[in-house]
């Protein structure tokens, strides 16, 4: 497949779904009529051409896969799309939410024991707040007595906060709580 038209396939695909695609399904969709350097090689150039257009979207590889988001100095204005369409937004999060969910996401696999140590509060309904809202998981049990629940991060957490993987979180020592 030429260039020019895998680009536009790769745009299609991405467009036509909600959630971020990854680069094995982007190959898979496309049928081997391109190899995974060509479909990577294609999506880079997408890309890039996008800014150079100063376009109003950008193509971000997020939680896995690749996905069109707003670019940053326009996302004020879908914002107040939004609140004109009045849209339910998703409730922001509490200070303790954000803070039970840092140190699952640092910690991870990691008991609630261990978050409520670090803490210092109990975190249990927060943890269970986290589940519904599908940024923490259930990760397995730890091999000790009692075989106590270890939760993680879910993708939906990478995608919320605009992280390709958890190596993507910033450095603790970086982070201002204030």
């Amino acid at each position: 497949m030429e260039d020019g038209k895998l680009t536009k396939v790769l745009e299609a695909l991405i467009m036509s779904s909600p959630e971020p695609v990854k680069l094995d399904r982007l190959c898979r969709v496309v049928r081997g009529d391109a190899h995974r350097k060509e479909v990577r090689k294609a999506l880079s150039s997408l890309q890039k051409e996008l800014v150079a257009q100063g376009r109003g979207y950008r193509l971000v590889e997020i939680a896995g896969g690749y996905q069109f988001l707003t670019a940053p100095e326009y996302a004020q204005y879908v914002k107040r799309l939004k609140s004109d369409l009045g849209r339910k937004r998703e409730h922001g999060m509490s200070r303790a939410a954000l803070e039970t969910l840092a140190v699952i996401a640092y910690k991870q696999p990691v008991k609630r024991a261990d978050v409520e140590a670090i803490r210092g509060v109990t975190v249990g309904d927060i943890i269970r707040a986290l589940i519904e809202r599908d940024l923490v998981r259930v990760a397995g049990r730890e091999d000790s007595l009692g075989k106590p629940l270890l939760y993680g991060t879910t993708k939906k957490f990478l995608k919320q906060f605009g992280l390709k993987s958890l190596k993507d979180l910033p450095d603790p020592a970086e982070l201002s709580l204030d």
